[in-house]
């Protein structure tokens, strides 16, 4: 799945020492465009099974090849290390995860996937908006014009009452609700949980849901859509893992923009895989949507430093 602006936050104690940070810039923002590449080589599989096969088995594909490569890192290590110390948040958190990667993987099937991918990027805005329930954090009017704008950008994308539009549209701002909540509950874990911890619970979690929704709308599998979605799994866990470890070499705010860039992989593979290029409207709206997400990041860096009298 495509969402590489967020990633998990920095490694917390939980069971081993995490790395320690390793500031090189151009490391972190070559493991960033390396890992959308990644992510998006997996979105466009996906579609090309989208044809044919469900979103349900598609993602329960991808789910076990993601949980088997986690549970390969994390058992050499014992059993500390699948030890979750908020076990409801882990739970919470994977089954966000694997909605958002249902609803987005649905969406595939009827939209280009660089009209997806753009609409994806509103996941920022909504962990904007979630931040006040959930985390009791106060919302500046700058944030909510940010939000705003971003929400316009949507817009601009999904362009409802158009000739081109569909309900299909909606699929891929749900995904990214849905995954909002994930980054939450990831927030409020960050101080006790590892990542990898994090990561291979996500994966179980995800596997066995998808399990068992499996009987109710099982077909029968051919060898080749077997392998392509083990290689959508394959291909989704590497792009995550670089965009963790990008993270580690670089600052969230430098790393930010090329995160965005991933609309660029999207529409490479979208042409020479489908024919299809992004329209103006789709180019407009996604950079509309990233800078407004990229204001977001700065005003949260800028809280983090310290306490701001107008947020």
């Amino acid at each position: 799945m495509r969402q590489s602006t967020s990633p998990d936050p920095q490694p917390a104690q939980s069971g081993q020492q995490p790395a320690p940070r390793r500031e090189n810039s151009l490391r972190g923002i070559g493991l960033v465009l390396l890992g959308g590449a990644f992510l998006s080589s997996a979105d466009a599989v996906s579609k090309l099974m989208a044809e044919t096969v469900p979103a349900l088995q598609i993602t329960w594909l991808r789910y076990a090849a993601f949980a088997l490569i986690m549970l390969a890192i994390t058992l050499p290590g014992g059993i500390a290390m699948l030890k979750p110390r908020r076990p409801k948040l882990q739970l919470a958190r994977g089954i966000a995860v694997t909605v958002s990667s249902v609803l987005f993987v649905s969406s595939l099937r009827y939209l280009p996937i660089a009209d997806a991918t753009a609409t994806s990027f509103i996941s920022p805005l909504f962990v904007t908006a979630l931040s006040i329930p959930l985390l009791g954090e106060r919302i500046g009017w700058r944030r909510w014009t940010a939000t705003i704008v971003g929400l316009i950008g949507v817009l601009i994308v999904v362009r409802p009452g158009g000739a081109g539009f569909q309900l299909a549209a909606l699929l891929p701002m749900l995904s990214a609700s849905s995954w909002a909540f994930a980054l939450i509950f990831t927030r409020m874990m960050s101080a006790t949980e590892n990542p990898v911890t994090t990561l291979t619970w996500s994966a179980i979690i995800g596997f066995v849901l998808l399990s068992l929704l499996q009987p109710f709308g099982w077909q029968p599998l051919t060898a080749q859509a077997i392998w392509l979605g083990v290689f959508v799994g394959v291909a989704s866990t590497i792009g995550h893992w670089f965009v963790i470890l990008a993270f580690r070499h670089a600052d969230a705010s430098l790393l930010a923009p090329f995160a965005y860039l991933q609309l660029l992989w999207a529409s490479i593979f979208g042409y020479f895989m489908f024919a299809a290029l992004p329209d103006r409207f789709t180019w407009l709206g996604a950079v509309i949507i990233s800078a407004s997400g990229l204001y977001i990041a700065h005003r949260e860096r800028l809280r983090a430093r310290g306490p701001l009298t107008r947020d």
